[in-house]
C-alpha cells in the first residue's frame, strides 16, 4: 500500500456499515469539516478526513500550505498541475483501498470535498476502478478534464453525484461548478443545487447533503 496520509477519524459507536473520505479546500486541513458531522445523523458511518501534502502554491505568491495540487493560474483551464493531480489521486485511493481492509467496500464508501478537495473527488471517483457509493462535489469543478474520457472507469458510470455550489462565489464560479454537473449527468443520478452563498457553506446546504448522504447509505440496508 502507498503512503496513507494523517487524517482526523470520527469512529461510529458500533460497527461502521459505510465510510465518507472527505477532501478539504486548499489551506485548510482534515479538522475543516469536523464540526460538520453531528449535523449529518449518520450514526453507522465512519468519516475520514485526511490532511492534504504541504507544497508551494503559485497563485498564492509560493506560499506553502496544505494543497492537493499547485493552482498556476485561476482563468487557465489548464491551471492545475497536473503532476500533483495524479499524486494527491494516488494517495486518495490509497485511503478508499484502507477502509477496504477495514471492512469497508468502494461500494460502501463516498468520496467528497469541498473547492480544491472537490476537484479531487470528481477527479478520483469517476476514475476509481471499484464502484462507489456516491461523489459529493461541493463549490467544486473538473481538473484534467482532457483525461476524462480515456481513464474513465465503467465502474462508476453511473454512480450518483451530488453537487452544491454557492452563487455568489468568487473563487470558483458558480458557472464553473454547473460546467462539471452538465459533464457527469448523463447517465447517471446526478444533482444540482445552489445557495445563495459565497465559498463556503451553508446550514441549508448541510442539509441537502445530510438527505442525500442517508438517502446514499439507505440503499445498503
Amino acid at each position: 500500500m502507498n503512503q496513507v496520509l494523517p487524517c482526523v477519524e470520527i469512529e461510529p459507536e458500533g460497527e461502521p456499515q459505510g465510510s465518507i473520505v472527505w477532501l478539504h479546500g486548499l489551506g485548510a486541513s482534515g479538522h475543516d469539516f469536523e464540526d460538520i458531522v453531528p449535523m449529518l445523523e449518520l450514526p453507522a458511518v465512519r468519516f475520514v478526513f485526511p490532511h492534504a501534502p504541504e507544497k508551494p502554491v503559485t497563485i498564492n505568491a509560493g506560499l506553502i500550505m496544505p494543497a492537493w495540487y499547485d493552482i498556476t493560474s485561476l482563468t487557465s483551464a489548464r491551471g492545475e498541475s497536473e503532476r500533483h493531480v495524479r499524486e494527491s489521486a494516488a494517495l486518495v485511493r490509497t485511503l478508499i483501498e484502507r477502509e477496504a481492509e477495514r471492512g469497508v467496500p468502494a461500494s460502501r464508501v463516498i468520496l467528497a470535498g469541498f473547492s480544491q478537495g472537490a476537484g479531487m473527488a470528481l477527479y478520483v471517483g469517476p476514475r476509481y476502478p471499484e464502484g462507489l457509493l456516491g461523489i459529493l462535489v461541493l463549490s467544486g469543478y473538473e481538473v484534467l478534464a482532457s483525461t476524462r474520457e480515456a481513464e474513465a472507469s465503467p465502474a462508476n458510470a453511473a454512480t450518483p453525484i451530488l453537487f452544491c455550489h454557492g452563487t455568489q462565489d468568487p473563487l470558483v464560479p458558480a458557472a464553473a461548478g454547473r460546467r462539471a454537473y452538465e459533464t457527469y449527468a448523463p447517465g447517471r443520478a446526478a444533482e444540482w443545487h445552489t445557495f445563495p452563498i459565497a465559498h463556503q457553506v451553508s446550514l441549508e446546504e448541510i442539509h441537502v447533503v445530510r438527505d442525500w448522504l442517508r438517502a446514499r447509505f439507505t440503499t445498503l440496508t
